[in-house]
C-alpha cells in the first residue's frame, strides 16, 4: 500500500555517510546558534510584554504596506525555522523548549498572544527566561 516506512528511512540515512555528516553538522550548527540567538532574543522581550490583556501594536504597523508585509514574511519564516530547530533540539543537543518558544513569538496566528501568555507561565519556561534575563542584567518579565 505505502512504499514509505520509517524503517526504510532509517536504513537509508544510516547507509549514507554524507547524510550522517550533514545531520551531524546541522545539529552542531543549530546547537551553537541556539547558544547565541536564544539569549539575544529573550533579553530583548520588553519587560511588560505579557502584562497587558491585549497585544501591543508592532513597531512596523504604521509603515508602508510593502515594508509591513516584507517584515511579516521574514519574521514568520524565522519563526518556522526556530520551531523546526527547537523540535530537533528536543532530541539533539540544544535548548529545544526555549527555541520553540522564540519561534512561536516570531510567528503570527490568531490567538497567539493568549497562547504566549499561557506558555510563559509554565515554571520551566519562566525560570529559564528569567535566568537568561538576569544574566544579561535585565529585569524579569512581569505579568
Amino acid at each position: 500500500m505505502d512504499s514509505f516506512s520509517l524503517q526504510a528511512l532509517f536504513n537509508f540515512i544510516w547507509g549514507n555517510d554524507a547524510i550522517l555528516v550533514a545531520l551531524g553538522f546541522i545539529s552542531l550548527l543549530s546547537f551553537i546558534a541556539s547558544l547565541f540567538l536564544i539569549p539575544y532574543f529573550v533579553v530583548r522581550i520588553p519587560v511588560d510584554y505579557f502584562a497587558e490583556k491585549q497585544r501591543q501594536p508592532a513597531p512596523w504597523a504604521q509603515q508602508h504596506f510593502v515594508i509591513r508585509w516584507l517584515v511579516l514574511i521574514v519574521k514568520n519564516l524565522f519563526g518556522i525555522v526556530f520551531i523546526v530547530l527547537g523540535l530537533a533540539m528536543l532530541v539533539l543537543p540544544g535548548q529545544g523548549l526555549l527555541t520553540i518558544f522564540i519561534g512561536i513569538l516570531l510567528l503570527n496566528f490568531p490567538g497567539k498572544y493568549r497562547f504566549e501568555r499561557r506558555l510563559i507561565r509554565y515554571p520551566g519556561v519562566h525560570r529559564a527566561i528569567d535566568w537568561l534575563r538576569k544574566r544579561a542584567g535585565r529585569e524579569p518579565l512581569i505579568f
